[in-house]
């Protein structure tokens, strides 16, 4: 990938697909990684890595449902050209849903101190 090496640490307690994950807009948002990339095929960095191809497909899915990158049937998963405070945002968004899910904080609770939070200033 250009601009990037990823590697994944099997002693870390994150996540192999949330490492690959957040390599990936690292990449992107230190401009190592720009906009037309196209990434490898999930099957290719999943034998570079030593992951199953879902691991690395899960990581694929949410950078694309986070507006990182699209994914262009036959052409690839490319990174996408991005408005990079919505993209943070929505990084912020999900790894915030991440924590509050392995807190076993309720949804509506959750929502609730997000718009207490925003209600602070």
């Amino acid at each position: 990938m250009s601009g990037m090496d990823i590697r994944v640490d099997a002693t870390s307690p994150t996540p192999p697909y949330e490492q690959v994950r957040a390599q990936i807009i690292a990449g992107i948002e230190n401009g190592s990684t720009v906009a037309g990339t196209r990434l490898p095929p999930v099957r290719t960095l999943a034998t570079d890595l030593g992951l199953a191809a879902n691991t690395v497909a899960r990581a694929y899915k949410e950078l694309e449902e986070a507006g990182y990158v699209e994914t262009r049937g036959r052409a690839g998963t490319v990174v996408r050209g991005t408005d990079s405070a919505s993209a943070r945002a929505a990084e912020a968004a999900r790894a915030y849903a991440d924590t509050v899910r392995r807190l076993g904080i309720a949804p509506d609770d959750a929502v609730e101190l997000v718009r207490a939070a925003l209600a602070d200033g």
